[in-house]
């Protein structure tokens, strides 16, 4: 499938403009990176624990942060997660709040960051009548426990090991019905439990009178230590650095040299644009960043040897050519090619990025910038890389001949 047939663009002729955009966009980045002190990492590098929490109604974020602040918890990143699901109401009321690890090392713990998050929520929801216990925030254990000191199955008489698995089940039971996707982790009404099986009137009665309903529930908690952050963020640089040194080893190996240099220049040019975007934007680096990072490395990378392989074939096919000319033949066989991969590259990840959800949004933001620069840093960084050696090579032919296939 061609786009098109035998195009006669003179690409080479038109390099500085995207040259000079290139250079604009990474000093951009660059001096967006020197202004913020470098860029924002995520919980996984920096440290710090993140709590999903959902709602029964939109969620008073100001008021969150007001009191977080009172309670002494500054610099606070609550972010409100898209309905991507389909979930309606209960997933648009969700929201992660994230802890940096300087806000909380006055505890003996990290997991005191979800504690402090939930006090916060607490002291902003209310915290229920006194003695009754918060259900969309209890653990199976503790629904469990509360349901053997009730015994409202009267089954006691049967054992206390019986007793206690039975309760235990049922626990999980209703807890498992809580946090199923369709009730997001809260319920509004102990009622509704009527539909998990073993649930009976008295069971509903004990829950009534030991547990209350908050409006709020933590779905989930994520804590990371100080050492843990600073060897994933050691780690990350090496693999990317790692990836670029056995691309051009490759290359090298593959081609020549030069042709190693300039692939690896037009590789790194994409990385610190794409790190420049996340700059600019106020993005967070997370692991998934790190991943599609390496994955634009490769993607970049493939499009850059298909370009350079052509002009391979050609320099043995072609003779007396300018250069330059046999370069822009080379890209121009391949344009059908490079846009219908990279189109449909393109696509996927936008695709990612619009419907893909809160968990993968950092990961498709990066593919969805590093296909579109990866793209034209195959013909307008790499190729003039090559171009700029040959001509000005001191027998107007190749510093060294292209190895054959």
């Amino acid at each position: 499938m061609e786009f098109f047939h035998e195009p006669k663009i003179d690409w080479m002729k038109i390099k500085w403009y995207f040259i000079s955009l290139s250079i604009a966009l990474a000093v951009i980045g660059i001096i967006s990176m020197v202004v913020k002190r470098g860029l924002a990492y995520g919980i996984d590098f920096r440290g710090g624990t993140v709590v999903s929490v959902n709602f029964t109604e939109t969620p008073k974020i100001d008021s969150i942060r007001q009191e977080l602040d009172r309670l002494g918890l500054h610099d606070e990143t609550i972010q409100p997660i898209e309905d991507t699901q389909g979930l309606g109401a209960r997933q648009s009321h969700a929201v992660l709040i994230s802890l940096d690890l300087k806000t909380i090392t006055s505890s003996n713990t990290l997991d005191a960051g979800r504690q402090a998050i939930d006090n916060a929520l607490s002291g902003l929801y209310g915290k229920g009548p006194e003695g009754k216990t918060d259900f969309n925030n209890a653990s199976p254990q503790i629904v469990a426990d509360h349901l053997l000191a009730a015994d409202p199955l009267g089954i006691e008489t049967k054992g206390l090991d019986t007793a206690t698995k039975t309760y235990h089940d049922l626990a999980d039971a209703v807890v498992d019905f809580r946090n199923a996707p369709a009730q997001g982790g809260l319920i509004n009404n102990f009622d509704s439990l009527r539909q998990v099986t073993g649930v009976t009137p008295p069971v509903i009665s004990a829950l009534s009178k030991d547990f209350y309903l908050a409006s709020y529930a933590v779905t989930n908690t994520k804590v990371v230590g100080p050492k843990v952050g600073s060897d994933l963020r050691r780690q990350a640089l090496y693999v990317v650095l790692a990836g670029l040194g056995a691309m051009l080893i490759y290359i090298w190996f593959r081609f020549e040299l030069i042709y190693g240099v300039a692939a690896v220049v037009a590789t790194f040019h994409d990385v610190i644009i794409t790190l420049g975007f996340f700059s600019l934007l106020n993005k967070e680096i997370s692991l998934t960043v790190i991943a599609a990072l390496l994955t634009l490395v490769g993607y970049s990378m493939n499009d850059t040897i298909v370009v350079f392989d052509r002009i391979r074939e050609n320099v043995h096919a072609t003779k007396r050519v300018e250069f330059s000319k046999l370069v822009d033949h080379s890209i121009n066989q391949t344009l059908s090619r490079t846009i219908l991969t990279s189109g449909l590259t393109f696509l996927a990840v936008l695709s990612l990025y619009l419907f893909g959800g809160e968990v993968i949004h950092g990961f498709a933001f990066a593919l969805v910038v590093g296909v579109i620069i990866g793209t034209y840093s195959s013909i307008f960084i790499a190729s003039p890389i090559v171009v700029y050696f040959y001509e000005r090579s001191s027998t107007g032919k190749m510093a060294s001949k292209v190895k054959a296939a």
